[in-house]
């Protein structure tokens, strides 16, 4: 007979799909993302990507990327939102908490923009689920010693 322990999911099921679930909080019409920063199997931050707290959401306003045909992976400087990477450090960072040595699940694989941050924030290991066009952010995440896993798990 099957124990719930079981049936319970792996750590890394159970991280996925907590960054899966903060995902469904973004405010971006062209990709869902979230992540989740964790230490010692303990949740420090997370984020979604979207637009700076109290502006107006794409929704509203529209995206100029996609306005524009933008590829995917170009011409970030352009889009009003920040990536989920982006406002979990920052979501560390305003609250105190430090996230050196920390592992970061992501459903989506980092850009090169995400990728310096987390070198610099001290992340030493990412799990993601979906690729991401960016083989600059991947050569520098490989140079930087980071530890890169590609999560492959169902989710269910």
């Amino acid at each position: 007979m099957e124990s719930y322990i079981d049936k319970r999911p792996s750590w890394d099921q159970y991280f996925m799909k907590l960054a899966n679930e903060v995902a469904t909080r973004t405010t971006c019409l062209r990709r869902a993302v979230g992540a989740v920063v964790v230490k010692d199997r303990r949740i420090l931050a997370t984020g979604y990507n979207g637009v700076p707290s109290g502006l107006a959401h794409c929704a509203v306003t529209g995206c100029l990327r996609q306005e524009l045909g933008v590829p995917s992976g170009q011409r970030h400087e352009i889009c009003r939102g920040l990536h989920a990477e982006q406002n979990a450090i920052i979501q560390a960072a305003r609250y105190g908490i430090n996230i050196d040595g920390a592992s970061i699940y992501i459903n989506t694989q980092p850009c090169v923009v995400c990728a310096k941050m987390l070198i610099n924030a001290g992340i030493r290991e990412i799990i993601y689920q979906n690729p991401y066009p960016d083989e600059l952010a991947m050569a520098m995440l490989q140079e930087s010693g980071i530890t890169l896993r590609v999560f492959d798990e169902p989710l269910d």
